[in-house]
């Protein structure tokens, strides 16, 4: 138990300071044009102040002095928020990563949650769960199809279903997702009206009958995803498969009249799952920062419709805390 436990805090200790590590990189790889970004919109969000207040503006005698008192009001607000040092001034920078950690990015200027906060935070906290409900419900049934058919397939070499498995594979993953689910939305929501065309669910968050409404909304997108996804799936476990079955364990077992399910599922599946779980680890962590398309063409309550929805109005609070997502998850920057 004692080696155990030295081992969980020496990976606790490595995560950590990779975790920090990330962190300097992130503020590093985005630092600069952030503060652009930031230093733009003081500049806008005062001048867009000052000149709707008439009263104000009429005091000055000159088109000179206002622009004196605006660039005044400009670099006052870039002092508060300390943009008149550099982002890797050593307090900004500290304080950029605890930001980050805390999940402090202030208040979003148009988006709210469904409770009406303009928090970053408890923004980003509401479509989170709703967006690793999603993908990672995909991925779970994904995985699973993908195994079983994937066993088959590979236990089968050459086979009717080897072939189709492998068509299917490539069949699959070479449709966009935006085009797959626009296709699903026309069927199912229009010619056979079986699910809602919106993924959002018409009643309010407060409603006790929300979260049953939100799985139901989330039939559509669900079936899209695994129809896509388990058939590539199901192709790299028939690989992974295929390769420990020519091993001379498996060959020896066969020889000893072991039945051949027995093999397969209980010998040849468990030497190929390192890889398998791999990949599996690999997609429940995407699941964090979801798909921006998928999202937006379901019109899905979670991260990515918020990224794509942020970007329409300008929110630059919520952008950056999807930018600094986007850093730590490259499915976020893939779709």
């Amino acid at each position: 138990m004692m080696g155990f436990a030295r081992y969980l805090a020496k990976r606790a200790i490595t995560m950590f300071g990779v975790l920090m590590v990330t962190l300097l990189i992130t503020v590093a790889l985005v630092g600069s044009n952030m503060d652009a970004i930031l230093k733009q919109s003081v500049v806008v969000e005062e001048r867009t102040a000052i000149t709707n207040d008439k009263a104000l503006v009429a005091k000055f005698k000159t088109p000179e002095e206002l622009e004196r008192y605006v660039g005044d009001q400009i670099k006052q607000r870039e002092i508060a928020l300390g943009l008149d040092k550099p982002w890797y001034f050593p307090p900004r920078l500290g304080l950029a990563m605890y930001k980050i950690l805390t999940l402090d990015f202030g208040h979003a200027k148009f988006l709210t949650s469904d409770t009406g906060s303009s928090d970053v935070k408890d923004i980003i906290l509401e479509k989170m769960p709703r967006t690793i409900l999603l993908f990672t419900t995909a991925t779970v049934i994904i995985a699973i199809i993908g195994i079983l058919v994937g066993a088959i397939a590979a236990s089968k070499v050459n086979s009717k279903i080897d072939k189709i498995t492998s068509a299917f594979a490539v069949i699959s993953s070479s449709f966009p997702v935006w085009w797959v689910g626009l296709l699903m939305i026309f069927l199912f929501a229009f010619v056979y009206p079986i699910f809602p065309a919106r993924a959002t669910p018409t009643v309010h968050v407060t409603d006790p009958g929300y979260y049953a409404s939100l799985i139901y909304h989330m039939s559509l997108p669900l079936i899209t995803l695994v129809l896509i996804g388990f058939g590539s799936w199901s192709y790299l476990v028939r690989n992974f498969l295929v390769g420990v079955l020519q091993e001379d364990f498996i060959m020896a077992k066969k020889a000893a009249g072991i039945d051949k399910k027995k093999i397969l599922y209980s010998h040849a599946l468990k030497n190929a799952a390192p890889p398998i779980i791999t990949i599996l680890a690999l997609g429940l962590s995407g699941s964090l920062g979801g798909s921006i398309i998928t999202e937006a063409v379901f019109d899905w309550p979670g991260m990515g419709r918020l990224y794509y929805e942020a970007i329409g109005v300008l929110d630059l609070p919520v952008i950056i805390a999807d930018i600094l997502y986007g850093y730590f998850d490259p499915r976020v920057r893939r779709q």
